[in-house]
């Protein structure tokens, strides 16, 4: 069996990988839709999926390419505006979660990442904007529904 030799790895080392990075998201309105579309990703796929639901008993093991993290994000479990008290609202903790994980992962541009949005208006403009607007992904990159017309102007 070969094992390759990685003692000489150190923090520095890049690391090459040609696959495409997902990013996915959905909400309680959308879990059939987003199913359907998970399990039209390769096999191989890597990236992250964002669920957002009301509450923490509406998780359920949702199936995804074995390089795909998801993270559920319970309404109920989140504040909405810092400071405020108010509770969080439909859309605000995926966009919050996105922006999170945009700053980390696409902090030198987006690349090919591919942008999979699915669910209620508030949440895939949210993270539309996010996307498009904040980390310059582009709109051939990002895939939601055509109802919602979104755009993002020069």
């Amino acid at each position: 069996m070969y094992r390759p030799d990685h003692s000489a790895h150190t923090g520095a080392t890049a690391h090459r990988d040609d696959r495409v990075q997902f990013v996915v998201t959905g909400d309680e309105t959308s879990l059939a839709e987003l199913q359907s579309e998970l399990a039209l990703l390769p096999l191989c796929a890597k990236g992250r999926v964002f669920v957002e639901v009301p509450e923490p008993a509406d998780v359920f093991p949702l199936q995804v390419p074995m390089r795909m993290t998801v993270t559920w994000l319970p309404r109920s479990v989140r504040g909405g505006r810092t400071g405020t008290g108010e509770r969080c609202a439909p859309g605000q903790a995926l966009r919050r979660a996105v922006g999170a994980w945009s700053a980390e992962m696409l902090c030198d541009g987006p690349g090919d990442t591919q942008a999979i949005l699915t669910g209620d208006y508030r949440g895939v403009s949210g993270v539309y904007e996010v996307l498009a607007g904040r980390v310059g992904m582009t709109p051939e990159n990002i895939t939601a529904p055509e109802r919602f017309g979104l755009r993002i102007e020069p």
